[in-house]
């Protein structure tokens, strides 16, 4: 046996020294990236931006400054300080005015020892409309579209309450949001099997749910994918934007960032469904902080191809003695 295992390490390390990409789970930088541009109708512009976190489980602080900045102007342009891991994609909009001309607006992001850059432009072939955000984010899965698809529109969202608020370390702060959605791009469901009709087909079906599960070697093999595949089907999930405490959500939150491995809560992970809406389009979620400071949250409904999001600035005290 530990000659076997000793067999597999060795393998692993050849195929981690030879691999074209590696990933990791700790230690890297987060990455800015230039998204795109649109055109308001007031005649001015918004750049979009994203990043890259290169980790699979590091969730990186980075406070608003040398560190994380803007360039020329404010250095504070709404931009993350919280960054969850891997690629998110269209996080936040900054506006420039209708003679920005061919200046260079660039986010400049240092984590994990490494200094990045972003530049953003309002070059022609940058320009980005609701298509644009549906395919990059994966909804039009290789290049493909629906007159469906094409008219869709994002979810409107509504915080209930206001949208700034008091608590103490531990104790929990409920939230409701009302999503609306025009359901235009339909999700897939689980299919539920008809209910046995006879002795037999009830043992038969016992039989089967409590069998240990079988998968082909198609199911086990990771997915080939010319680009990320996003499941259609609207959700609500809330996250940390800004703040550096450990903040935790129950229910659990489906993942806005593209975690793609299987059995991920994620619209981008294979095998993944999306949850029954609630009937009054009221989503509600109870979150709770560990540390003392100032939270900006950060809630978003997404129906598969594009999103709309909402804020709520949390004012977190110490737990009373």
């Amino acid at each position: 046996m530990i000659g076997i295992v000793a067999a597999f390490v060795a393998v692993a390390g050849v195929w981690a020294s030879g691999s074209a990409a590696q990933t990791y789970s700790h230690g890297q930088n987060v990455a800015p990236a230039f998204e795109g541009w649109e055109r308001n109708e007031d005649g001015s512009f918004n750049f979009l931006f994203g990043y890259m976190n290169r980790n699979w489980l590091e969730e990186i602080d980075v406070a608003v400054g040398e560190d994380n900045s803007f360039s020329p102007g404010p250095a504070d342009r709404g931009q993350p300080t919280h960054f969850l891991p891997r690629r998110n994609r269209f996080v936040f909009k900054v506006r420039v005015p209708p003679d920005w001309g061919d200046q260079e607006l660039v986010w400049t992001l240092t984590s994990n020892g490494v200094t990045e850059r972003a530049y953003a432009t309002l070059r022609p072939d940058y320009i980005v409309d609701n298509t644009v955000v549906m395919s990059e984010t994966g909804a039009l899965g290789a290049g493909s579209s629906s007159p469906e698809m094409r008219a869709n529109q994002p979810p409107t969202i509504a915080l209930e309450g206001p949208d700034v608020r008091e608590t103490s370390v531990g104790r929990p702060v409920t939230i409701t949001v009302l999503v609306e959605d025009d359901g235009l791009l339909r999700p897939r469901r689980r299919r539920i099997p008809p209910p046995p009709e006879t002795a037999e087909d009830s043992a038969r079906a016992d039989s089967i749910w409590n069998a240990p599960p079988t998968f082909s070697r198609r199911q086990l093999a990771p997915p080939s994918r010319v680009t990320v595949q996003k499941v259609n089907g609207l959700f609500m999930s809330w996250f940390l934007y800004r703040g550096e405490g450990g903040v935790s959500f129950d229910p659990p939150q489906v993942k806005v960032w593209e975690d793609t491995r299987t059995g991920a809560n994620s619209p981008w992970a294979p095998l993944w469904f999306p949850p029954d809406p609630p009937e009054d389009g009221r989503w509600i979620v109870n979150v709770t902080f560990d540390q003392p400071g100032t939270y900006l949250l950060r809630g978003r409904a997404d129906d598969g191809g594009l999103f709309a999001d909402v804020e709520l600035t949390v004012v977190v005290r110490p737990a009373a003695n």
